[in-house]
């Protein structure tokens, strides 16, 4: 790559993606790609006792995870499932947690959960308060500039400003607009005069090119969160980051990737037939940084065994060039 490296003090980090950043893709993608600082697990949700069920197995088990560089999450808009998460995750030797105020599907907002919490800055202000005062672990927000509209925006700014949250990553969009139309960059710049905390910034970042502006226009934001960019093209924080990879035949590598993926959640799941809808979930993205996306779909979603679906990746990748840094921007297209 052309650009210079980019500095030491920026964190890149992946974004958390329920169905397909599991411990499985995490774990691989560590071995296959470089440039990422921090991770993030899908959102946990029901913690309805410090023990329970839902934090069993895999997921945030020490044994299959790095605890030093992974955060789990959680969607919850109650205190108590709050203190049992925290303490669950400090028995596994955690250092951080997250609270999902992001997610922006109605399902999750109409339960005023995820981004449809941020309607309501007083409930967050209880929340965050009975929070901090159960001495938790070190905890992080990522939200959005409000679900609606952005007109609590500033609201939230002050409720946020009152505890000692570790970080604050924000999507620049409106729970709302789900993951369409433009990023909110000027509401995103306005509300960072009013922050105690410098945020992180997640939203479109699908290039180099992209982050390179994002960060002349924000050049105070130091924490970079990848989301659908990275999930279509593994070796955008390596670019982002001008790590060299020019003896790499990428096609090549993305396709070890996902076989790898594909036989450890096999493996996982004692060969159950679901673990295909998952790879579908990754290719919906994948398929982007081919030379025909639309060609790519055709091949990888009409597929529901293992063999039909091992035969269509093999085509894949045999009759189609790999190009990278393929996501469309303004919408996600569908095939």
């Amino acid at each position: 790559m052309s650009q210079p490296a980019v500095s030491q003090n920026i964190i890149l980090s992946l974004g958390p993606f329920q169905g397909i950043t599991d411990h499985v893709f995490r774990n691989i993608f560590r071995l296959y790609f470089g440039g990422i600082d921090k991770m993030y697990t899908p959102f946990f949700t029901g913690i309805h006792k410090v023990n329970s069920k839902n934090l069993q197995g895999a997921e945030i088990d020490p044994l299959s995870n790095d605890t030093s560089s992974l955060v789990p999450q959680l969607l919850t808009n109650e205190a108590f499932e709050l203190y049992n998460f925290s303490e669950y995750c400090k028995g596994l030797g955690y250092s951080e947690i997250n609270i999902n105020l992001g997610c922006p599907y109605p399902r999750v907002a109409k339960k005023q959960r995820g981004s449809g919490l941020l309607a309501h800055p007083q409930k967050i202000d209880q929340l965050l308060e009975q929070h901090f005062s159960s001495n938790p672990l070190a905890t992080g927000i990522k939200c959005r500039l409000g679900y609606e509209n952005t007109a609590t925006i500033k609201a939230l700014a002050t409720v946020f400003n009152r505890y000692p949250i570790s970080e604050l990553i924000i999507h620049a969009r409106t729970g709302k607009q789900l993951y369409k139309g433009q990023v909110l960059l000027d509401e995103f710049e306005e509300i960072l005069n009013d922050l105690i905390i410098t945020p992180g910034y997640n939203g479109d970042l699908f290039s180099q090119k992209d982050f390179i502006e994002r960060k002349k226009r924000f050049p105070a934001i130091n924490h970079f969160m990848l989301g659908r960019g990275i999930l279509s093209d593994p070796f955008l924080a390596m670019d982002i980051r001008a790590i060299d990879s020019s003896e790499t035949d990428r096609k090549q590598i993305v396709q070890q990737f996902v076989e790898a993926i594909y036989l450890q959640r096999r493996a996982f799941s004692n060969d159950n037939l679901s673990i295909i809808g998952r790879m579908k979930e990754l290719w919906s993205y994948l398929k982007y940084s081919f030379d025909d996306p639309q060609a790519i779909w055709r091949l990888i979603k009409k597929n529901n065994s293992f063999e039909t679906y091992e035969t269509a990746v093999k085509q894949a990748f045999e009759n189609h060039n790999w190009i990278g840094q393929g996501f469309p921007k303004d919408e996600e297209q569908t095939y």
